[in-house]
């Protein structure tokens, strides 16, 4: 046999094998023991967590915001509408890179830094997975990129919805108002209720009856769960429960009758009231110059707002309501029925008017704005403005008769209008004058008080009520703007009644006729060809001090630091239907430039069809005894 010829060692294959087998199925096993491990983990210690999150992953509870409730005017005119908009919106949790996907959509739709930042302000604020709004108004140009670019979008969608539109632009801006974005200050101040309530919506009511009515127009939310893909789409929806929407308001304001108030007015600045004599409904609400409320809805420039807040016109500024102006002689027929009824004066009491007045060892001459004669009575000092008469009669009344019978007539106070933000005014006392100025009350102060001077401020939405409450006879009725919700008439609210005799009643009548219709009245523009009789009295506010001795010289004032002009009035005469008070800032000249305003009101109103009477419910009332 050959040397080189081998026998195979069977025993040591074997063993080799052996080894190896044991070697492969401890690894077999242990990997197994790995994967059960594994399985077991997942199944069973953190089954609960990992079926929450894949059912997130798949089935989202959504929020379905309700529809805002609209407004309209008396005769039906929408005031206050919701239109379609697309918004583009971001899920935070879906989007690995976010910086990369903005920078992609700023190539697909228009991005202002405005409104990243906005965006990146909302971010910490919103709930896991719910979608943050990146642009509103896209358009059908901007929805098209989108939607072509969409597998490079994940996280990003496009959201139908509906956002406020006020097809009056600046014409009720101060009375419908306006909603705007929430904001942080705004969810700060949200309760549980709150947040819940404002799932899925982006705006509030931020002034006007957008704010004071917030609550009724918004409606209740809704939601729905939906079955989504990886990429956070919606594939279909699995449950819905409807939202319901917000309240409808009809309101006592006339579209048509605010438009010719702000045609009467013109450029000039200032502010109209006209009120429902028999309901204290406001027929028309007017602050000029105004703004657009809809630059607000979606959230305003900062050019746009800056250009509103640093205007010297103030369009921001509510002056119907906010606005305090010394009210000037339009007080002087409350007045006159106030030293009537507390038998300061008669229907025979008559004083020498030179054109000044003197307080008893006064040298100091108070003066009028024209001598009217000897022999002047409450009727020709109410029709011509005779500023010494009324000094004479609140020098002998004082300041606490004064007072009384002011606050009867609403001034000094919130007259309650269903808006936010009023101003209460300044009728002053002997107890506010020495807390606020730590002084005691002087008898000059009197003089002042009484031409609707001095510390008297008043708003010109308080002058409509005042007006009103002469025009009805004492009945002082709460102004309201909201005549129904939901198609349920809001009672009228009679406040009290301020008592005063009949003959007082209509001797001030008379006086007021007479400044419309009197040849030596000083509201007669208020009447020009008008077939029904109007009553009124004209005011003006001095703004700046004239020294002793000098006359008023308008041409060497500023033009804002010129009188104001003011005009309050009623009509008809024989059956009082609406009260106006109307202020022209800087206008001076009292009736010549405010009459013609409220004369276009009147025109205006008593052209419409008179609708059925409604009887008003009196919510509550007070009787008032005057002395």
């Amino acid at each position: 046999m050959s040397d080189n010829l081998h026998f195979k060692d069977h025993f040591t294959e074997r063993r080799l094998f052996r080894n190896r087998m044991l070697v492969a199925l401890v690894g077999v096993i242990a990997m197994a023991g790995v994967l059960v491990a594994r399985l077991y983990n997942l199944q069973v210690v953190n089954y609960d967590s990992y079926r929450t999150q894949s059912d997130e992953n798949r089935i989202q509870v959504r929020p379905v915001p309700p529809t805002r409730g609209l407004i309209y005017d008396r005769y039906g005119a929408l005031l206050a509408d919701n239109r379609p908009s697309y918004t583009l919106s971001l899920v935070r949790e879906r989007i690995n890179d976010l910086n990369a996907t903005l920078e992609l959509l700023a190539e697909l739709v228009r991005l202002e830094d405005s409104d990243v930042n906005k965006f990146n302000k909302r971010l910490p604020q919103r709930r896991p997975f719910e979608p943050v709004p990146l642009r509103f108004r896209l358009s059908e140009e901007e929805i098209a990129r989108i939607g072509v670019n969409e597998f490079r979008l994940p996280g990003v969608s496009v959201e139908a919805g509906l956002v406020r539109y006020y097809p009056h632009k600046e014409l009720l801006a101060h009375s419908v108002g306006y909603v705007g974005r929430i904001n942080a200050r705004e969810q700060k101040d949200f309760n549980e209720e709150d947040i819940r309530r404002y799932s899925g919506t982006q705006s509030i009511g931020k002034v006007g009856l957008e704010r004071a009515y917030e609550k009724l127009l918004l409606g209740e939310v809704g939601f729905e769960n939906v079955e989504t893909n990886a990429r956070g789409r919606v594939l279909r929806v699995l449950e819905r429960q409807d939202p319901k929407p917000g309240a409808e308001l009809v309101l006592h304001l006339d579209v048509d009758l605010q438009q010719a108030v702000l045609d009467a007015l013109g450029d000039q600045r200032g502010a109209v009231v006209a009120i429902d004599v028999q309901t204290g409904g406001v027929l028309a609400f007017v602050s000029q110059p105004a703004f657009d409320p809809n630059l607000f809805v979606t959230g305003i420039s900062f050019d746009n707002y800056r250009a509103l807040r640093d205007s010297p016109d103030k369009p921001l500024f509510n002056r119907a309501l906010q606005g305090q102006y010394p009210p000037g002689s339009t007080i002087k027929p409350m007045l006159a029925l106030g030293g009537l009824a507390a038998g300061v004066i008669d229907a025979n009491t008559t004083i020498r008017d030179p054109g000044y007045y003197r307080l008893p060892n006064d040298r100091h001459k108070y003066r009028d704005w024209k001598a009217h004669g000897n022999q002047v009575d409450v009727l020709q000092a109410l029709i011509e403005s005779c500023d010494v008469y009324f000094y004479d009669m609140a020098h002998r009344w004082g300041i606490d008769g004064m007072h009384d019978i002011a606050s009867r007539f609403g001034l000094g106070t919130k007259t309650g209008i269903d808006l936010p933000v009023e101003r209460p005014g300044l009728y002053p006392s002997r107890e506010w004058k020495r807390g606020a100025r730590g002084l005691p009350w002087f008898p000059g102060d009197n003089l002042n008080v009484v031409l609707g001077q001095g510390d008297v401020l008043a708003t010109p939405l308080q002058l409509a009520v005042m007006t009103a409450t002469i025009a009805n006879r004492g009945k002082h009725y709460k102004p309201q703007i909201v005549k129904s919700i939901n198609g349920s008439e809001q009672p009228a609210e009679l406040l009290h009644q301020v008592e005063v005799k009949k003959e007082h009643w209509d001797l001030v009548f008379e006086g007021m006729e007479g400044v419309v219709n009197h040849p030596r009245g000083t509201g007669k523009k208020a009447g020009a060809e008008l077939d029904f009789k109007v009553a009124g009295k004209s005011g003006t506010a001095q703004l700046v001090s004239i020294a002793q001795g000098a006359k008023y010289d308008s041409k060497a004032l500023h033009e804002r630091h010129r009188d104001n002009a003011l005009f309050v009035a009623f009509a008809p005469v024989d059956n009082p239907q609406i009260a106006v008070a109307v202020l022209v800032e800087n206008g001076e000249g009292g009736g010549r430039v405010a009459a013609p305003v409220a004369r276009e009101v009147f025109a205006e109103w008593m052209s419409r069809p008179r609708e059925n009477s409604v009887d008003t419910t009196e919510t509550e009332l007070r009787a008032d005894v005057d002395g």
